[in-house]
């Protein structure tokens, strides 16, 4: 393995979704983004909402490249130049469809809380959440359409 990489292995409980040798790491945690390169320290964090962006090393003559996850919770672990992300739930951005994004989106901001709901502070919090995801997904598909992926 060349000392400028890293191996990065993504897995959500259905699948596996990358299993290869990175240069950078841009990781959504539970509390801010940090970001991960070569020989970085040990590291166990919890996962939040965002987007998780990568970059592929050069490999065999490939170039390398750019790529994007939405992923919302789980546990990401850094050690011996390795990193695991446990993703309770992860999308390629290249996947995620506009006009689905748009969809949930109305859906999500229409949603309400009645004034007489039994748990009303965790239902606020489920919805906005909901909204925040569906924000995400409209703008990592418009990146991603952007980009002509």
């Amino acid at each position: 393995m060349p000392s400028n990489s890293f191996h990065c292995r993504i897995v959500t409980p259905t699948e596996k979704l990358l299993d290869g040798e990175l240069t950078y790491a841009s990781v959504p945690g539970w509390d801010g983004l940090f970001g991960v390169l070569p020989g970085r320290a040990p590291l166990l964090a919890r996962l939040g909402l965002g987007e998780l962006k990568i970059t592929h090393a050069a490999e065999d003559g490939s170039k390398g490249g750019d790529r994007s996850f939405l992923v919302d919770g789980g546990f990401v672990k850094m050690a011996e130049n390795s990193l695991t992300i446990l993703a309770e739930r992860a999308i390629p951005a290249e996947q995620i469809s506009l006009t689905d994004a748009k969809a949930e989106l109305a859906e999500a901001e229409a949603r309400s809380v009645p004034d007489d709901a039994p748990d009303k502070t965790a239902q606020q919090t489920a919805v906005r959440r909901d909204r925040e995801r569906a924000q995400l997904k409209v703008r990592m598909a418009n990146g991603v359409q952007a980009a002509g992926i």
